[in-house]
């Protein structure tokens, strides 16, 4: 994962809504509507939040009718996760 793409997860995270969200996603896939109904937010808030979380791909968006169904990018997690680890054993064993 290149410095760019760790920036918008990284900013993306630093939102409390947006990590309360991905908080949720851990539990599995889940509508629009729930996500709503638990974060007592707007529609519009709720879709600013979303694409923000979707372009720097830690979440993914599927369309079922007139809602949106989102589930965290296990991948993108998983690698986001690996250079995150990667800065606290730095060689030289700065980190102890």
């Amino acid at each position: 994962m290149n410095i760019q793409q760790q920036t918008a997860i990284f900013k993306a995270l630093g939102d409390s809504t947006r990590l309360h969200i991905v908080h949720m996603l851990s539990e599995g896939e889940l509508c629009a509507c729930k996500i709503l109904e638990r974060l007592e937010i707007t529609q519009p808030t709720l879709s600013h939040h979303m694409k923000i979380l979707c372009e720097c791909g830690l979440v993914k968006a599927r369309k079922d009718g007139k809602w949106s169904h989102y589930s965290l990018s296990c991948r993108a997690l998983r690698e986001f996760s690996k250079d995150v680890s990667a800065l606290a054993s730095p060689k030289g064993d700065n980190c102890k």
